[in-house]
């Protein structure tokens, strides 16, 4: 009975989470599937404790560095940094392709894959009507930067909050995560531009003019604020690192920084400060929480143990089947039932596994790859997706279910399988 209640609950708050009837808020459905797990006895208030323990730096973490994205972008930054990419391009469109890739690659690693979908694919969207590219050419744009923000989602415990739930789950610093992924994320990087390209070859154009293109300066709408955010994310990157060493929080940096840009921009005129505060993800920590609750009542009643004996019998075959295994198994229930509640149900399954301590940690951070690779065989792998989409159609641009996941498909899976690959032989080289 205890199981029948404890998967029904999941399954139920899972599809009002993806669904969203009439804007329902992914936070008041969690908090409310948490309640109810709650009062059915599924959960603890112990377990309550628990997640908040685990998910609450990962959260505030996240919304921070929302919040700064955010921020940048209303002085200009991310436009600026894409006209800067168009123009080294000179009119190469091969080249103009390859840089953008670039770039989502880097606003995914220090402003996470949430950032570089809902931010940066919109600035590329409206630079190709600049660029005047034809229909195939900006959809080629637009799913390449859509599909580089998760993909190479992976080099530092800030680009994806998968990343940061699992370091604060299994105890990793910020230093120690970035030795072992950073290697790993250049590998998916090279693999998603390759396929990307091979994908879409023949709608990428041989040349591109840019004599009317604007010039980056153009796009800084506050020089101040602007030349600040260079000091105080240069300051945020010392600070990731140092939390280490001080075995401090990571959200302590990452407000701080936050805070330090709201008060840097509070008297700009192209700076909305209670307009941003307002719409950063908030929502988030709520859901989290609830959300953690729920996978928590999945534990109690032996399900991620059982999901733990069969890594365990992958392990057994040897690392490769190990590690490989663990994040095929992540990207498949990322695809299926979101990345969030996976990265969660496979941690606590991995907890459970008997394998040593070396496969153990290599097979956690397949985890993180399969869940933020994952979530692009399907729209609904991940919130920022669907929320991509939505902003998508908002300018005039339907991606149909139908096309993302056949698109997905074909392009996550040799991706997925290299990138777990390299993590492997990464592993072994490190220990």
């Amino acid at each position: 009975m205890a199981v029948a209640l404890a998967v029904g609950l999941f399954l139920v708050v899972l599809v009002l989470i993806i669904a969203q009837p009439r804007g329902l808020s992914i936070g008041w459905t969690a908090l409310g599937g948490a309640i109810v797990a709650l009062l059915l006895g599924i959960v603890s208030w112990t377990n309550v404790g628990t997640v908040v323990g685990i998910v609450w730096d990962a959260t505030l973490t996240f919304v921070a560095v929302i919040l700064i994205s955010l921020i940048l972008d209303a002085v200009g930054f991310f436009e600026w940094s894409a006209l800067h990419m168009i123009r080294v391009a000179r009119g190469h469109g091969l080249r103009l392709f390859l840089l953008l890739g670039v770039l989502g690659a880097l606003v995914a690693m220090l402003f996470a894959n949430d950032g570089a979908a809902l931010i940066l694919t919109p600035i590329v969207y409206e630079q190709a009507k600049a660029l005047k590219l034809d229909p195939k050419a900006t959809v080629a744009l637009i799913m390449a930067s859509g599909f580089i923000a998760d993909t190479t989602s992976l080099p530092l415990v800030v680009s994806n909050l998968v990343n940061i739930v699992s370091a604060g789950y299994f105890h990793w610093g910020f230093g120690s995560y970035a030795l072992r992924m950073v290697p790993v994320d250049l590998v998916a990087l090279g693999a998603s531009l390759g396929v990307l390209y091979l994908f879409y070859r023949r709608s990428i154009p041989a040349s591109v003019t840019t004599a009317d293109l604007r010039s980056p300066v153009s796009a800084i709408k506050d020089p101040r604020v602007f030349r600040a955010a260079w000091v105080v994310l240069g300051l945020l990157l010392v600070g990731y690192f140092a939390s280490q060493f001080l075995h401090w929080p990571v959200a302590i940096f990452a407000g701080a920084a936050a805070v330090g840009l709201l008060v840097i921009a509070h008297r700009s005129p192209v700076v909305p400060i209670p307009s941003l505060v307002k719409n950063a993800p908030w929502k988030i920590v709520v859901f989290s929480i609830g959300m953690y609750v729920v996978v928590f009542g999945l534990r109690n009643v032996g399900l991620t143990h059982l999901l733990g004996t069969v890594l365990t019998a992958l392990g057994t075959h040897g690392a490769v089947a190990g590690i490989v295994g663990t994040g095929v198994v992540a990207a498949a229930l990322s695809s299926v039932m979101n990345n969030m509640p996976t990265v969660l149900i496979n941690a606590l399954a991995i907890h459970d596994a008997a394998v040593g301590p070396t496969l153990h940690t290599a097979m956690a951070y397949a985890n993180v790859v399969g869940c933020d690779l994952g979530p692009k065989f399907t729209p609904i792998g991940s919130l920022a997706t669907l929320l991509w989409l939505h902003v998508l159609e908002q300018r005039g641009v339907r991606i149909t279910w139908g096309y993302y996941m056949r698109v997905g498909v074909t392009l996550t899976i040799p991706v997925l399988l290299v990138t777990l690959i390299a993590l492997w032989g990464w592993s072994a080289v490190i220990g």
